[in-house]
């Protein structure tokens, strides 16, 4: 953790964290398509994320942890997707789960208890804000196909208040799909993030 907490204030000397942060401030133009947003890196992690979800899974059963995969079912099956993936405005719980390791000292899977999340509409696009633990994505989510939804945003690290705009840094910038799996249950995918796994996996559920 104090590794990635270094490694959190790199870009900050180069690049000025957006007071207040939010969805609409890391990523202000979404009226544009999300493929004309989203970097040439982003782009291609989110071509290549169901191979990327299976390479994670190996390295994470290969640690040992096919009984912490197993319990989690639907959340961390790459084809358990189901139609109409949109996310109603309100509040939520979310979880973060990484699966694989980077390197030999990290674990292969991880699971961190799950704190608030927001969704609102805002006038271009969905907003998505994880509002609690040591990483926290937040961004945009558009319209993309029947079975999911694209998000582009950023990460917030440890505890920044701020948080940069997307595609001031390659580190940050963090590209999914939003898809659901359940009655009232979906799960945001994060292909190849730079920080620690191979794959992360947030839950997402109604607060109340």
């Amino acid at each position: 953790m104090r590794a990635l907490l270094a490694l959190a204030l790199l870009p900050l000397a180069a690049c000025a964290l957006v007071k207040p942060p939010g969805p609409e401030a890391v990523l202000p133009h979404a009226d544009e398509p999300w493929r004309a947003l989203a970097t040439d890196d982003d782009r291609e992690r989110l071509r290549d994320w169901r191979d990327s979800f299976v390479k994670a899974l190996d390295s994470a059963e290969k640690g040992g942890r096919q009984g912490d995969i197993a319990r989690e079912g639907a959340l961390v099956d790459p084809d358990s997707a189901l139609p109409d993936a949109p996310l109603p405005a309100g509040a939520y719980r979310c979880r973060l789960i990484k699966l694989g390791s980077q390197s030999p000292e990290q674990p292969a899977f991880v699971a961190y208890p799950a704190v608030p999340c927001t969704v609102r509409q805002d006038p271009d696009a969905m907003g998505f804000e994880m509002q609690g633990g040591p990483q926290r994505p937040i961004g945009r989510l558009f319209s993309h196909i029947n079975r999911r939804s694209v998000f582009l945003g950023t990460l917030q690290i440890g505890d920044e208040r701020g948080t940069l705009r997307y595609g001031d840094d390659e580190q940050r910038d963090s590209a999914g799909f939003l898809e659901r799996i359940g009655e009232r249950r979906w799960r945001l995918l994060l292909p190849q993030p730079h920080f620690e796994s191979l794959f992360d996996v947030v839950e997402i559920v109604p607060a109340g």
